[in-house]
């Protein structure tokens, strides 16, 4: 009994040991209204700084913003604010601690005392966070937006300013001078264009603010993610563990406000036209986006990031109507359109949910040098539509009905499961224009299906010289024997071009299939090979080791 019980106890520590291992680290935020998290209602404008700073972290990290409007040093303390927070806490942590707004003059029973209890507080707070094993990090307060005269900011702030400094220096704790950051930042802007990071809203344009208002202590979203981007900088230059979590974007897209935008074709219609070569990155965090979204032709090299589950979605389909009564179509029922050329997706679910009312695009790609990796496209009829161009996809997953990749496009799907969801149906319908040296080709893919689904083709051709290479894919037992069909027209036997090599499992047994070929050898089917083009395009980061590759 004493063994049995020992070794539950055993396992039960190497449980917690694995657990607590697996955690992601925190910052936990305690400061004032400059910092905080803003209630959303009647579109207000209003935010904190650490309301906007998830937009620049990775996913590995968490913010746990606990400051709140009105609070000092003191306040916090005394309103029982820290202990909770206290109690949170575990090594590895970090703790981001502003004050000094709500501690001058003034403030009546919330005002401290430089070089006295202010100091004591700020004390309080790192001794305690490090006793957690948590990592400290103070804040010096940002400026307000007072201007003496054209190039000089009124210093408010200028005695807890040097406290905070002097208690850093004691402790030996990191130290970010955000009043310094801001104030040259404010500064350069000048007295008029600084308004336009500050919350001056005029009357009559706000539901929160119907009377307009002119505030010069607070930001709205676009000063608050200039003072972030400038506090996660300053604070990872300080504290180099916090430099591998630190990413910087163009834009930012969250359903929360911590971003520069709401929704997502309102990001893209923020970037500049015809940028060229020069990238424009925008990070979607996690929520579901229903919004039809289009990036046009005069916007390429857009890069969108997904941060947690983020989902571009809506339900359009075909047979629906627009106001004039004309059927939408299947080009017009997608959820989400690539016009331009080299764009680029990652960790993004796009979706259908119209259902089983026929052709229901999730997401339409027109544009050339198209990629995406960790990507998801969920539907049912017509899911992914590669209507032209050269679209390369990476680890990703597409589901649907029938003929749920289609299109006359090049498209190389690498290391992606593509699952079936209803019987009887196809995977793919080649459009490959006559003379095309690639249409569509599987590389080390899985094609799987629901439970219950049987009877499944691996393609079609749409047009007469579709094309489709299966290589080193998985087949699952839910295809049928025959593999191919040809839609019901003979004659597209011998001018469309299916094909299989090196494929496994049980449905690649290819003695009974109706047509097509079997391939001794991929290596025209290479991965890096497929999508080159006239101009060299190799998207692809991962090569079987046998290939002796050089990229052009």
């Amino acid at each position: 009994m004493n063994k049995l019980r020992t070794l539950l106890i055993t396992l039960l520590a190497l449980f917690i040991a694995a657990n607590a291992d697996a955690r992601k680290p925190v910052i936990f935020m305690i400061g004032d209204s400059t910092m905080s998290t803003k209630k959303l209602d009647g579109e207000n404008p209003e935010r904190g700084w650490g309301h906007v700073l998830p937009g620049f972290l990775t996913e590995d990290i968490i913010v746990d913003n606990h400051a709140q409007n009105g609070r000092s040093s003191k306040s916090f303390l005394a309103e029982g604010r820290w202990e909770p927070v206290l109690e949170k806490i575990q090594p590895g942590d970090f703790v981001f601690i502003q004050f000094g707004h709500n501690d001058e003059p003034g403030k009546g029973d919330r005002t401290t005392t430089p070089g006295g209890d202010f100091d004591d507080n700020l004390r309080k707070y790192v001794n305690e966070a490090r006793q957690r094993g948590a990592k400290p990090l103070l804040f010096t307060p940002i400026v307000r937006r007072i201007f003496l005269n054209d190039s000089t900011l009124e210093d408010r702030h200028k005695d807890y300013t040097e406290a905070i400094k002097r208690v850093a220096r004691e402790l030996s704790v990191p130290c970010v001078d955000m009043n310094k950051l801001s104030d040259e930042f404010i500064t350069n802007l000048g007295p008029e264009e600084s308004k336009a990071y500050y919350m001056h809203v005029a009357k009559g344009t706000c539901a929160a603010h119907p009377e307009g208002k002119q505030d010069d202590t607070h930001l709205n979203a676009r000063g608050a993610r200039a003072m972030a981007s400038m506090a996660i900088d300053a604070a990872a230059a300080a504290l180099i563990e916090l430099k591998p979590y630190v990413r910087h974007y163009d834009f930012v897209v969250a359903k929360d406000g911590s971003g520069d935008f709401f929704t997502v074709q309102e990001a893209i219609d923020a970037v500049p036209v015809m940028r060229g070569k020069n990238r424009t990155t925008i990070l979607i965090r996690e929520g579901v986006y229903k919004e039809k979204v289009t990036i046009p032709a005069n916007r390429p090299n857009i890069a969108m990031i997904g941060q947690g589950k983020a989902v571009i979605t809506f339900d359009d389909f075909a047979n629906r109507t627009n106001r004039f009564g004309e059927t939408l179509g299947t080009s017009g029922s997608s959820s989400f359109y690539v016009y331009a050329p080299d764009f680029y997706a990652e960790n993004i679910t796009f979706e259908n949910t119209a259902g089983n009312v026929g052709q229901a695009v999730a997401c339409f790609v027109a544009g050339d040098r198209a990629m995406f990796r960790n990507c998801r496209f969920l539907g049912n009829q017509d899911t992914l539509y590669n209507y032209f161009g050269r679209q390369y996809f990476e680890d990703c997953y597409i589901e649907g009905t029938v003929d749920f990749i289609f299109g006359k496009g090049t498209a190389l799907f690498n290391r992606c499961e593509i699952r079936g969801k209803r019987s009887k149906a196809y995977y793919v319908a080649p459009a490959t224009p006559q003379g095309t040296e690639y249409g569509y080709v599987f590389y080390d893919c899985d094609l799987t299906a629901d439970p219950g689904v049987e009877d499944y083709w691996l393609a079609r051709p749409w047009r007469d010289y579709g094309q489709t290479v299966f290589v080193r894919c998985r087949i699952g037992a839910h295809v049928c024997p025959e593999g191919w069909h040809n839609w019901n027209k003979k004659e597209r036997e011998a001018t469309s071009y299916f094909a299989e090599c090196q494929c496994t499992g049980p449905g690649a047994d290819t003695s009974r299939r109706a047509f097509g070929y079997v391939l001794e050898s991929a290596d025209k089917y290479l991965p890096h090979k497929v999508l080159l083009g006239d101009d060299g395009w190799c998207p692809v980061t991962h090569i079987p080791d046998s290939v002796d590759i050089k990229y052009p």
